[in-house]
């Protein structure tokens, strides 16, 4: 994986981007922290950056957006496949204001593995990744450990195995939005 395709488009502020990622399986409390830290972040000028699978990422790209924000949403299929297929909507709508980026050939089905190499993207056009929730077990600790493996901040806030056992393991524990905001600004 070399190329990468882009929908959209990536502009200079965009180097300014946080990803947001965590659980498919989204919680009561997820929702409202997702929305809660995606708002502020918009607010401070940031990108999202995430995954645009179900779940806190969906919820990541629809806030910023929502907020007059920009998001990338970064796919595990090629640029013309959406995955899931109830997020086409959202997807044309990142277009417009934000890229769908890819790092697989057009018509490339979302195989389980091209999650992993997904993530990857993820992190890379990231300034650093914030974890809002997840099971010890999960594609959201992938993104955390590339985000480390390039020396990026990973942020996570408490309350889930994922980001309990990340914390434990050196990330920065953030609670609220303005916590978030006052260590990466």
């Amino acid at each position: 994986m070399t190329n990468l395709y882009v929908l959209g488009e990536i502009l200079d502020s965009d180097a300014k981007a946080i990803a947001v990622v965590g659980s498919r399986k989204i919680s009561v409390r997820g929702r409202r922290l997702t929305e809660s830290f995606v708002k502020s972040l918009v607010k401070a000028g940031f990108t999202i950056v995430s995954g645009l699978a179900r779940g806190v990422d969906t919820l990541a790209h629809m806030t910023a957006l929502a907020f007059g924000g920009r998001t990338i949403a970064v796919l595990g299929s090629g640029i013309d496949v959406i995955y899931p297929p109830e997020n086409k909507n959202l997807a044309a709508k990142i277009v417009k204001n934000g890229a769908l980026v890819s790092g697989f050939a057009k018509g490339t089905p979302p195989y389980a593995k091209n999650f992993l190499a997904r993530n990857k993207i993820v992190a890379g056009l990231s300034k650093s990744v914030l974890v809002i929730e997840g099971a010890r077990r999960s594609g959201t600790l992938s993104t955390a450990s590339w985000a480390a493996n390039f020396g990026l901040d990973v942020y996570a806030v408490p309350g889930s195995e994922a980001t309990d056992w990340l914390i434990g393991e050196g990330a920065i524990k953030v609670i609220t939005p303005q916590d978030l905001l006052d260590k990466i600004e």
